[in-house]
């Protein structure tokens, strides 16, 4: 077999380890989505997102649903979304299951733990915008909202808000995640990190002002946790650097 062949062949062979393991991955949120249908029931999932919204909107206030499908489509979007932050673990498992195989040793002490750490992270950044973000944004909001407004929002607009927002807290709180990887990879210096630290905290509210609302609240709920958890990335990094060397890195 020539060399041209072999690597043809190898190609092949990622390809379809990379099918398998996306395969895999979808039948994990597939299997979430069926027990969430099962129990509470899309209906019951879309009242707990909607939950921090009807909050602050005038007693006996409800949304609206303009769409002929929207009160079916919508929480089945809901009901969806929740499946895959829940089945993240699952799905970084299944990455971390495609790429080990080309790692080494000390390599792989490294990628378990932050396959681990990056779905905490995700998630805590959705339930942080979740439980802490949205009551204080609605809050705040509706306490500008003239009494001649009847404020009513629509359930397909509140979906587009909810996931943007929860999204963007989620990869927000991937931030510790990065700066160890940068650090570990020999990208970046954690003294280099550190003495950009003005610029991360200029750069963090520069995003939070544009992936939130035009409010302070939401803006300062972004930008504050972000330059918290660089400030932990510089802590942890040094530490997984250390635990990951390799047996040549350390004679």
């Amino acid at each position: 077999m020539t060399e041209e062949a072999a690597g043809e062949e190898t190609f092949i062979s990622h390809l379809v380890e990379l099918r398998d393991r996306l395969v895999k991955a979808s039948i994990g949120i597939a299997i979430a989505c069926a027990a969430l249908f099962i129990w509470p029931g899309p209906s019951t999932v879309y009242d707990l997102l909607a939950a921090p919204m009807i909050a602050s909107l005038p007693p006996g206030a409800k949304m609206i649903a303009t769409g002929v499908v929207s009160p079916f489509l919508v929480p089945m979007k809901v009901t969806l979304l929740l499946a895959f932050i829940l089945s993240l673990p699952w799905v970084f498992y299944q990455l971390w299951a495609f790429v080990a195989p080309g790692l080494y040793a000390h390599e792989k002490r490294l990628v378990l733990p932050l396959v681990i750490s990056s779905s905490l992270l995700f998630i805590g950044g959705v339930a942080f915008c979740y439980f802490f973000v949205f009551g204080r944004v609605f809050h705040f909001i509706g306490e500008f909202a003239p009494t001649s407004i009847a404020v009513t929002p629509d359930i397909e607009n509140y979906l587009d808000f909810v996931m943007s927002m929860c999204l963007a807290f989620g990869a927000t709180f991937e931030v510790p995640v990065v700066v160890i990887i940068l650090v570990r990879m020999g990208i970046v210096s954690i003294e280099k990190l550190r003495a950009i630290r003005s610029y991360v905290i200029v750069g963090a509210f520069v995003i939070a002002a544009i992936v939130t609302p035009p409010d302070v609240v939401s803006q300062l709920a972004l930008a504050i946790p972000m330059c918290l958890l660089y400030e932990l990335g510089l802590l942890v990094a040094p530490m997984f650097a250390r635990m990951t060397r390799a047996p040549e890195e350390t004679a």
